[in-house]
């Protein structure tokens, strides 16, 4: 379960779809519009992250989660293991992948230093209700990461169900690593190992000041 750019990833999490703007723009549109918010709020807030980096959860929480349709991405992650657990397994297992995404790429948010991010023309399929943004960060001035990612509309919103970064799809590096765990141990073990795994992240990351 290891990507290989976190920072891409969490800032590619963090190019959110505002469900006012939805309705009147194009997704390529909602994409830059909303990235540029993300990117205003991080500059404003750098010095009190610096003193309190915890705060970015709070920043991931409004911004970012809203705007992810963490449904439909454990659906698709988990494949045909998800046609076969219970309700109960499928409610628990969404909320633990949702909170190990935002819990290990949260803190990805504060190494932005004002990379900077081309866009491309969306592609769409006709056969299909989802599109493809696409989009380059810079991360130096020779090399460049391609972001893509996945959208449908859902609920009169745009939300984002799989993310590609230099070409490794997110839900495809998860679903690989799931369905091994699955067919070794079963999917109770599976929910049980992503709650430990985000436990330890939590204790890890807990500011000294509040375990006092």
């Amino acid at each position: 379960m290891y990507l290989k750019y976190p920072f891409a990833f969490m800032l590619c999490l963090s190019l959110g779809f505002a469900p006012a703007l939805a309705g009147t723009l194009t997704a390529e549109e909602i994409v830059k519009t909303t990235s540029d918010q993300v990117i205003a709020r991080l500059k404003i807030d750098r010095e009190e992250l610096n003193v309190r980096p915890e705060l970015i959860y709070g920043l991931v929480d409004e911004l970012i989660i809203p705007h992810f349709d963490f449904a439909s991405m454990s659906k698709w992650v988990l494949g045909q293991n998800w046609r076969q657990a219970s309700d109960a397994q499928k409610e628990q297992f969404t909320f633990q992948f949702r909170t190990l995404l935002v819990r290990t790429y949260a803190k990805a948010l504060l190494e932005y230093s004002d990379n900077e991010i081309k866009y491309f023309p969306v592609l769409s399929n006709p056969d299909s209700n989802l599109v493809v943004v696409k989009t380059e960060v810079a991360q130096s001035a020779s090399t460049t990461i391609p972001i893509n990612y996945s959208l449908h509309i859902t609920g009169g919103e745009w939300k984002v169900v799989d993310v590609a970064i230099d070409g490794v799809s997110l839900v495809s590096t998860y679903r690989g690593s799931f369905a091994s765990e699955i067919r070794k141990y079963g999917m109770d073990a599976l929910i049980t190992k992503l709650i430990d795994k985000n436990t330890k992240i939590a204790v890890n990351e807990t500011p000294v000041n509040e375990t006092q």
